[in-house]
């Protein structure tokens, strides 16, 4: 049966911080949004490439991480119930004669929406992937990306079990495959391939690769990946060309791809709008824009004088969630209230109302 159809007063593109905020003050103005987001969980740029390096010019916030920023946001939007689809891509957005827009994803969940913001920073962040198309038939049944779902417990017993790349990720998935914590799953050989014998990530997590290499039980190879092999409709061996030169053959029947991930404009540039450097131009009164009822937020967008930072996203939020409100509800009447002294926003947030002095 085909899912059913979605109606929202917003669907926000983006679970980062910026798309976060937008949720927020969609939230004040008593407004429940969607968010879509093309990784399987919220923080987008922050989780992704500095989860645990410090932020400091957060404002009021002397320091904190891109997972702390990114649970901060989520405790404050709490109140607000706000509809997570993760692991999905935006793939259309048309207008319907009524005015509102539909919305598809690429896991087939649509939307009829008032308002739409787009949040999605420099892009949907993606998998990197090897330059080897002769794998791609074997995606999500041997070769396997960090978002994938999980591997069935047992599902590497007795396998020959191949990572590709050289960070934190690929160590850990590496020793995880080799370390499984019953015996009779360990796979029958775990071999790390990177282009260097170099690896980056934590001191415990390297040390524990130098003994699993001391001890046999992971093998690295610094080599790069030229094709693949195959046993009918299976994978069954990668062939890399080493750092001497050489073109060998290395058993594999699963291959983890820990290659990273990269911002993928996708879809977005393909929505009938102007492109400016591949951001999206914005009236900077209401940072919508040019098409009616989309509005565009954080790293995304782009107007004169334009600097790429989480506090400037909070601003653009919040003047766009102003705007927005003339297609959310055109006849409400918007007032600037404050949470100070708001009762009703003391209500909306599940807080008591402060007592007057």
């Amino acid at each position: 049966m085909a899912a059913p159809v979605i109606e929202a007063d917003a669907v926000v593109i983006g679970a980062g911080p910026v798309g976060l905020f937008q949720v927020f003050q969609l939230g004040l103005h008593e407004v429940q949004a969607h968010v879509i987001d093309a990784l399987p969980y919220a923080g987008g740029q922050c989780m992704e490439l500095y989860a645990d390096k410090p932020i400091y010019d957060i404002p009021g916030t002397p320091v904190t991480t891109g997972r702390g920023l990114t649970q901060s946001l989520l405790q404050q939007i709490a109140p607000f119930q706000a509809q997570m689809h993760f692991s999905q891509l935006v793939e259309s957005v048309t207008r319907l004669e009524n005015g509102r827009l539909h919305v598809v994803t690429d896991a087939g969940t649509t939307f009829i929406t008032k308002a739409l913001f787009v949040a999605a920073g420099v892009g949907a962040f993606v998998p990197r992937k090897p330059a080897v198309p002769e794998l791609e038939p074997f995606e999500n049944l041997q070769v396997h990306y960090p978002h994938d779902a999980a591997l069935p417990e047992g599902s590497l017993q007795g396998a020959h079990v191949v990572v590709l790349g050289g960070d934190e990720s690929a160590v850990a998935a590496a020793l995880q495959a080799a370390h499984a914590p019953v015996d009779a799953h360990r796979p029958a050989s775990v071999t790390l391939i990177h282009r260097r014998d170099v690896f980056t990530g934590e001191p415990a997590t390297l040390q524990q690769l130098d003994a699993a290499r001391a001890s046999g039980t992971i093998r690295v190879l610094p080599a790069q990946v030229t094709g693949c092999g195959t046993d009918g409709s299976r994978l069954n061996s990668l062939r890399v060309l080493t750092a001497e030169g050489t073109e060998i053959s290395v058993a594999a029947d699963h291959v983890l791809v820990r290659l990273g991930v990269s911002p993928k404009m996708g879809p977005i540039a393909d929505w009938g709008w102007t492109l400016e450097r591949k951001q999206v131009p914005v009236s900077t009164e209401t940072f919508q824009s040019e098409i009616p009822g989309i509005f565009a937020v954080g790293d995304i967008n782009f107007y004169p004088g334009k600097r790429k930072l989480i506090l400037s996203g909070f601003h653009e939020a919040t003047l766009a969630t102003f705007a927005a409100m003339a297609f959310i509800s055109p006849e409400k009447k918007v007032l600037l209230q404050y949470t100070t002294t708001s009762p009703r926003l003391h209500q909306l947030l599940g807080v008591g109302t402060q007592e007057k002095s």
